[in-house]
């Protein structure tokens, strides 16, 4: 993973001193998915380092360090875990965004990055001398385009890769044509998000991979376009003494249960090993009714050696971690993948696929983690079956998995190189401090 370009400061923007800054997180689950972990892990790192940081966000909302202030704008919450997909009732349509929201849903489109980037806007224009930036993490609505060339915001968009990658794995992996028109219907804001990035002044991402995709798919600029890779807290995340793995054992993060994630091919895999052995998968994520993973797991009858564990605080999470003989990331792409450095920071050997940016975060096989290739169910069972049997192994790619964490990936490291991207910003756009 290669380094981003040194930065300076010039006159005309602040390259010294404490930033003020405008943190946008459409939604921000607390102990899974990623925005909710970036988002918390990243505004701590930023108030670490000195800077004021605002978070400006929709439902789910993150859970942030007791410095960094939350300012919330309520979505019509039409996705929320316990009644998904609700219908809005008119009393609760209270501004020109709710019915933007809801129009939108009625398409059968997202529209939460969209009203909510509305939201923003029109908070934050009567807000211009209270901060000197945006930063957008992966909503890329209209507004950012508003708060960018009307309001004269300078605005950085964080993509962890283009969800235009969802959308070409779901469509591929629809099982009716019922579900692939749904499918079309409901990834059409990418269209929108499209657009938008490739109109920003300066756009973030996590790795060379994501790079190279949002610059083909978002048609965003490459000279535009910077890698800050993602961190994890070593100190958190690491071997706790006295945790004893449990024999059989496998655990894997599923935080959304899509295509993306692989998780059909993992539960496949289990099926075939559970046949000559005794394995058990636990699941850090919540299972989600009709899902190609849920009729995998009725149709292998996996109830007795699969289990979902959600809603748990990072402690939990850790333990779990260090109860397991290995872990498991069996996504057909990802941008970068914080379950994964997160399993190898506790040291418990990573079985890992060559899908996305997992490669260039995990390292080597043999070495820090094993990997196969993305989609293979047989493949997995075969390095699952040999990764149990070598506890040697496993010992020396969970030591080394670790050490690979240690030495690239830290929170403040990211936070440091972000700041980097900030005064970059402020500099090339001659936006002065109000």
């Amino acid at each position: 993973m290669s380094d981003p370009e040194p930065v300076t400061g010039t006159p005309d923007g602040p390259d010294d001193g404490p930033l003020r800054i405008a943190y946008l997180a459409y939604r921000g689950k607390p102990h899974c998915g990623g925005q909710g972990v970036y988002t918390r892990h990243l505004t701590k790192a930023l108030v670490d380092l000195g800077h004021h940081v605002e978070v400006f966000a929709g439902q789910p909302y993150p859970i942030l360090d007791e410095r960094v202030p939350l300012v919330k704008l309520p979505s019509l919450d039409l996705y929320n875990d316990h009644f998904p997909m609700r219908k809005a009732r008119i009393w609760e349509l209270k501004t020109l965004w709710d019915v933007a929201e809801v129009m939108s849903f009625n398409t059968g489109n997202f529209s939460e990055p969209m009203a909510f980037s509305m939201r923003a806007w029109d908070h934050l224009r009567r807000r211009r001398d209270d901060f000197d930036l945006v930063h957008d993490n992966q909503c890329l609505g209209w507004g950012l385009l508003l708060l960018q060339n009307r309001e004269h915001f300078p605005v950085l968009a964080t993509i962890h890769h283009p969800i235009t990658v969802d959308r070409r794995l779901e469509i591929e992996h629809s099982r009716t044509f019922v579900e692939k028109l749904g499918k079309r219907r409901w990834y059409a804001f990418t269209r929108m998000q499209t657009r938008v990035a490739s109109r920003m002044h300066r756009v973030m991402t996590v790795s060379e991979s994501s790079r190279g995709d949002i610059a083909t798919d978002h048609r965003v600029d490459p000279d535009r376009l910077h890698v800050v890779p993602v961190g994890v807290d070593p100190d958190l995340f690491r071997p706790v003494d006295g945790v004893r793995r449990v024999p059989g054992r496998i655990v894997t993060t599923a935080s959304a249960d899509v295509a993306m994630k692989g998780l059909r091919y993992l539960l496949e895999a289990v099926a075939k090993l559970r046949t000559e052995r005794d394995v058990e998968l636990v699941i850090i994520g919540r299972p989600r009714e009709n899902s190609s993973s849920t009729d995998t797991f009725e149709r292998l009858d996996l109830m007795d050696c699969v289990t979902y564990v959600h809603g748990v605080p990072d402690e939990r999470i850790v333990e779990l971690y260090n109860e397991a003989e290995l872990a498991v990331v069996p996504s057909l792409y990802e941008g970068f993948s914080l379950p994964a450095i997160e399993a190898m920071a506790c040291g418990v050997p990573l079985v890992t696929t060559t899908g996305g940016a997992l490669p260039e975060v995990t390292g080597r096989h043999g070495e820090t983690c094993f990997q196969v290739p993305p989609g293979d169910s047989e493949a997995l069972a075969s390095m699952i079956r040999s990764v149990l049997d070598d506890p040697d192994a496993r010992d020396r790619v969970g030591a080394g998995g670790r050490q690979r964490v240690i030495d690239n990936w830290s929170w403040r490291h990211t936070a440091v190189r972000t700041v980097e991207q900030y005064r970059a910003l402020l500099a090339e756009r001659h936006y002065g401090r109000r």
